[in-house]
Parts: structure tokens; sequence; C-alpha cells
């Protein structure tokens, strides 16, 4: 054979070896199999998870509501039922979620319906530090298989939720969405720490948090459900050593309530605030005599309390608007409130939605 016909035949073979590789890359089995990528998780476990999440689920409300910010498309089950009030300001693509319960108050998940909504991963809760995390995440682990368990801080402190918010941001590919949850919380924390920080305790005025239908369940200071109190600078009449409790609630009587006599009463529950004013049990009480007993706004998520956790980011201007609205007049909660729902609830407000929440909280439109 000549040396022209050698080089024809090794470019015939470089053409078919050329073919075969391109056949080969080009199969849809290669091609549809998805790629992966290593996590750590918050409490240093090493994972593998899909390169592009687009279904998750979380073992907890506060957990689900930081998803629902930040990547409602990719949420696919909660672990509560929505209440028709609160629909009203869910768009109507989330409203229909399945419910799978979770392991919190509540503790009535359901691995088989966790598993039914077909996960890329789901979210687990830890406390920071807490003892009894690993055994936990090791057991949910196991029980779910080969569905990747990612172990993330709890959401429960507005002060620390940003860490927790930007790893989720990044494990989920929502990192823009993420970054602006933060920046809106962070422009407020700035605000509060600098003002609080300078009040005198005779400047502090002091807050009474009602809690059940009668008023007379509520939290000490330093208590996660109370602490937009204690970040803004009130005075929660009811001191974190009161009966040796910071974390539950606590039952008290209206004679105590009376005996503290607060200048503002901060309540979640509707049916308490419905009949406060009427009731003759807190008639002598400075806050209701002066009209100053506030709602926590409802829906879709309460700015104050229940659950804990980033749905009260929108909470602190709130607050800071509830106790001091002479110190924060430079707040427009009106544009807060838009911004909000806007960017977080995927909700867009009118002028006149945003001042009826704000109304409907007991907050005076001079207020606003």
């Amino acid at each position: 054979m000549n040396k022209k016909g050698k080089i024809i035949i090794l470019i015939l073979v470089i053409l078919v070896v050329a073919a075969v590789a391109t056949h080969l890359l080009l199969t849809p089995s290669t091609v549809e199999t998805k790629g992966s990528k290593n996590v750590t998780d918050m409490i240093g476990r090493s994972l593998e998870i899909p390169s592009s999440v687009n279904n998750i689920v979380a073992t907890s409300p506060p957990m689900t509501t930081v998803l629902y910010m930040i990547a409602p498309d990719k949420l696919k089950a909660v672990n509560f039922q929505w209440s028709d009030d609160e629909l009203k300001y869910v768009p109507g693509q989330y409203a229909n979620y399945p419910v799978v319960g979770g392991w919190y108050g509540t503790q009535d998940g359901s691995y088989e319906e966790f598993i039914a909504a077909e996960p890329d991963l789901i979210i687990e809760s830890i406390d920071e530090g807490g003892d009894g995390d690993l055994s936990t995440v090791e057991e949910r682990q196991q029980k779910f298989g080969s569905i990747p368990v990612i172990a993330v801080n709890d959401t429960t402190n507005v002060e620390k939720v940003g860490e927790s918010i930007t790893f989720m941001g990044d494990v989920v590919g929502a990192q823009d969405k993420a970054g602006q949850l933060n920046d809106f919380n962070n422009k407020y924390l700035d605000m509060v720490h600098d003002r609080a920080s300078k009040l005198s305790d005779s400047d502090k005025k002091t807050v009474y948090y009602a809690e059940g239908d009668d008023g007379l369940q509520t939290n000490p200071s330093h208590s996660t459900h109370g602490q937009l109190i204690d970040l803004v600078g009130g005075k929660n009449v009811v001191d974190s050593g009161y009966q040796g409790n910071t974390t539950s609630g606590i039952q008290v009587s209206i004679e105590q309530v009376i005996s503290w006599n607060p200048d503002i009463i901060i309540t979640a529950d509707p049916d308490f605030y419905s009949k406060v004013y009427s009731d003759s049990n807190w008639a002598q009480i400075n806050a209701v005599k002066n009209k100053e007993v506030y709602l926590s706004p409802q829906s879709p998520f309460k700015w104050f309390d229940r659950p804990v956790g980033a749905n009260m980011i929108i909470g602190v201007p709130w607050t800071c608007k509830v106790i001091y609205p002479d110190d924060y007049k430079d707040i427009d909660m009106v544009s807060a409130t838009k911004e909000f729902y806007s960017n977080f609830y995927h909700f867009d407000l009118s002028d006149d939605d945003a001042k009826q929440i704000l109304r409907d909280s007991g907050l005076k439109e001079s207020n606003f």
C-alpha cells in the first residue's frame, strides 16, 4: 500500500472514531443523567445532592417558610394547612401544596408522605449546638434512604437567620433571592440596633405579649416568641426569670397583668384582639385605656410569632412602629409591606391593600 493510501485509511479511522464518540456523548441516557455536587451541611455532614435541585420539602414550618420565600416553585409540600384568610395572600399556583406534617410542635410528620412528594432533598432544622441533632438527622437520613437530608441551623432568631438563608439559597440555587431577603432584614436590624442601644431605661415602654383567646398566656423576655419586643428595646413586663421559663408559654392572671399595667399590648390572637376593648377586666390597663393594643398581621404568615422565623423579618419594622412610632418616622410601612409581599410572598399589594393590613393590626394611619 502506498503512502497516499495509508493516509486515506488513517483519515477514515479518525472519522469513524469521532462518529462513535459523538454518538456516545449524545445518547439520551447520557444527556439526561443528572449531575451531582457535594455539600457540607450545617452540622458538618458531607452529602451528595443533585447539581440542579428542583423539588424540596422541609420538616418544620420555619424552614418551609424560608423556602417559600426564596424558591416557591421548588417547594413541593408544606407542614401545615393554610387557612382561608391566609390563602387570600397566596398566589393560586402555591395554594394547593400537599400537607405532609413535620417534626416540630405537633410531631405529626409522615415519612411515607414526605417520600411521596419525590423531593430531591429534605431540609431538617437543627438547634445550633444541640446535643441530639446529629442522631436526629441520622435517624431521618436512615428512614428517608437515598434522599439527602440537609441539616440547617434553625431560623427562629431573626437576628441570626441570615446565615441559614444564605446556606439554603446556595443549596437550592436561589442565591439572588436569599441575598435580597437578607438585605431587607439587615436594613431594619441595623436601624434597630443603633436606636435601641440609645434608649435609657426610663425611655423604654413596657409591653405585654398576650397569647390565647383570653390573653392570659404569655412569653417572658428573652423568649424566642417575644423576641421582637426585646429587639426594638421594649421592656417585656414578664421578666425572663418569671417562673424560670424563657422558652415556652406561661399562664398568668388578669390581676398580674393589671399590676404590670403595660403601656402596650401585642397579640397574635384575633379572638382576644376582637374583644379586649369591650372586656371590663382589661379596661383599667393603660394599654387598653390609651388604645395601644396591636394585633400581629396574620397572612399568609404571622409577622410577630408562630412560627418564629423569617416571617418575622417584616415584623421588625412593624414592631418599631407599634412601640416607638415617633422614633421611626422614617420607616414607610406601606412601602415596606408592599416590597416584602411582592418580593418574598410573591403577591402584589396595592397601597390600599397594604394600608388595610396595617389598619387591621391597630396601627394608627398617622404612624404608617
